[in-house]
């Protein structure tokens, strides 16, 4: 590889980086052609873009980003697979999925809206995440809620004034 194809790698690397707040770092080394195609295959599905980098130009990709990755450069040793999606617990979700099946891909670290996850242990904690979507929806639910009891309360006082005066004064 030359020195411009290397640079034009790195400019590719740091735009992608700067398009997203969620980035995990994979080691998928010893999965066979099938077991790979099957586990790009999930992450097209779930809308995450799987590639294999160098370590190198990954770092200097980092490096040149205005995220802070902290120590997420430090897992980058052996074979490296970036994973960038736009919900921050969908990697975890296929990864953990895939694991049912094989005990790759493990998980070296994870960027996500400036935190930062190193390790295979942080798996289960990142699957846990809710996304945007899930809290905007608990979110409605908790606000729907005491709407909800007023009007049932109403519905069960009957339509005189004296059952919402006896059911409102219960409540």
């Amino acid at each position: 590889m030359t020195r411009e194809e290397k640079s034009r790698v790195i400019e590719d690397l740091t735009a992608q980086l700067a398009a997203t707040n969620v980035v995990y770092l994979a080691d998928i080394s010893g999965l066979d052609a099938e077991t790979t195609s099957n586990l790009r295959r999930s992450c097209f599905k779930a809308g995450i873009q799987l590639n294999v980098v160098k370590n190198t130009l990954l770092e200097k990709a980092m490096e040149a980003s205005e995220n802070n990755y902290g120590d997420l450069p430090s897992v980058l040793a052996g074979n490296t697979s970036i994973m960038i999606a736009t919900n921050g617990n969908a990697p975890a979700k296929v990864i953990k999925e895939f694991r049912k099946k094989s005990d790759k891909p493990l998980l070296k670290g994870a960027f996500i809206d400036q935190a930062i996850f190193i390790g295979d242990n942080q798996l289960d904690a990142l699957v846990a995440l809710k996304s945007k979507e899930e809290m905007i929806g608990e979110v409605i639910g908790l606000l729907q809620s005491p709407a909800k009891n007023v009007v049932s309360a109403l519905k069960s006082g009957g339509a005189t004034i004296a059952g919402l005066v006896k059911t409102l004064s219960e409540r």
